[in-house]
């Protein structure tokens, strides 16, 4: 899957989560909904670590090619 697509896609559901949030009437509700933007959250920071590391190793190679 394309990166650019996936991340966009997390944050789509990520906004849309939060806002489903917001309008929940019950305490449940809150507490599912924040399940959920939790695991969404952690996604898109491991997958946001995997690019960094990625970059990272990148440099590197780069610095040792001079």
């Amino acid at each position: 899957m394309n990166p650019e697509k996936l991340m966009s896609e997390l944050g789509e559901q990520l906004e849309a989560s939060l806002k489903a949030m917001s309008k929940a009437k019950t305490m449940e509700e809150k507490v599912a909904y924040s399940q959920v933007v939790k695991n969404l959250s952690d996604s898109m920071g491991v997958f946001l670590n995997l690019m960094t590391d990625m970059m990272d190793r990148d440099l590197d190679d780069f610095d040792e090619d001079e």
